[in-house]
């Protein structure tokens, strides 16, 4: 059994990674400040601590009475557009207050990290499939704090001796039985489809016809968070000899916006009216990630491989919690 603490653990991700750590035996202590995550998605053998990631006195009760063998560090903002209106909270909150918690990670020897780092760090990326060798190269302020602090810790490795691996997300989507998508405000497509069949907006918002791509829409890489949550456990098994620090996770292949719309039509016999709208600065025509060191030195391979599965998963989840954990 290892002792794992997660940050950001009552979000949308770290609430599927908090559930699978603990069906699997380990003690986990979910630590959160529920500014976005919801308590009522933590499944009920966390232990949950209610603070912010760089308060101090707290970390160092939580290292002080535990013996944590790794840090699972998810906490973030996470909104592009709001990052490029509002670059200060983000440098503030995925920096400057990550910065604190591996300083004080340091201080008690704790020297395994897994990060939760995003595909936004690539920018417009130069080819496709991207590959984890392609440039850093951001295009907003979120980007921009995720690739920061992936370099941060490669200069901690090198100086203090601790290791992380940081794992860069493209679209995470799907729910598992407890764990859904509930943002305020929601950005995040395959959500906003279904507040459309839910009678909760009237139309779909498309931002763009005219990308580079057969129909139009952008491309995204879409996998589901509970394939991200495996990707933690199989890192955890064998931390300290996985070969590499930066893995991308994602399926490895791309849905356009008017292929998903078209599943979710089939899956809830809903028309699901969109409106297009102008395209987004700096919105890139497609995003799609190469997985294979994933796969080949992880043994990562997910369960839901196809939009149609990430999908019904996700449907299941909004039709059972219409107004989410508020409900």
């Amino acid at each position: 059994m290892l002792q794992i603490l997660v940050t950001g653990a009552a979000g949308y991700i770290g609430s599927a990674i908090t559930c699978s750590l603990v069906n699997y035996g380990h003690k986990v202590l979910g630590l959160d400040n529920l500014d976005q995550g919801h308590l009522a998605a933590l499944s009920p053998e966390v232990e949950f601590i209610k603070a912010d990631i760089a308060d101090v006195p707290v970390l160092k009760q939580i290292f002080t009475s535990n013996d944590i063998d790794a840090v699972i560090h998810l906490a973030a903002l996470s909104q592009v557009g709001a990052s490029t209106a509002e670059p200060g909270p983000y440098y503030t909150n995925n920096l400057l207050k990550s910065l604190i918690l591996l300083e004080t990670m340091r201080e008690f020897g704790i020297k395994r990290m897994i990060f939760s780092s995003s595909a936004s760090v690539y920018g417009s990326p130069q080819s496709i499939p991207i590959v984890e060798e392609e440039p850093v190269k951001p295009m907003n302020p979120y980007g921009s704090t995720k690739g920061t602090f992936e370099e941060i810790l490669s200069w901690y490795e090198g100086a203090y001796g601790s290791k992380a691996v940081s794992l860069r997300y493209f679209n995470a989507a799907g729910s598992t039985h407890i764990s859904g998508e509930d943002h305020s405000p929601e950005t995040h497509l395959i959500p906003n489809i279904f507040k459309v069949v839910l009678g909760q907006a009237d139309s779909l918002r498309v931002f763009g016809d005219n990308h580079a791509t057969p129909d139009g829409t952008a491309i995204r890489d879409y996998v589901h968070i509970q394939d991200i949550a495996n990707v933690h456990l199989k890192l955890l098994e064998n931390f300290d000899r996985v070969p590499s620090p930066i893995y991308n996770v994602g399926l490895g292949c791309g849905y356009s916006i008017n292929e998903i719309v078209t599943e979710a039509r089939r899956i809830t016999s809903h028309p699901i009216p969109i409106q297009i709208y102008g395209k987004r600065p700096g919105d890139p025509p497609a995003l799609i990630a190469e997985t294979s060191k994933l796969r080949n030195e992880i043994g990562w391979e997910p369960t839901y491989d196809t939009i149609e599965s990430i999908l019904e998963s996700s449907w299941r989840w909004h039709r059972t919690n219409p107004e989410g954990y508020t409900a």
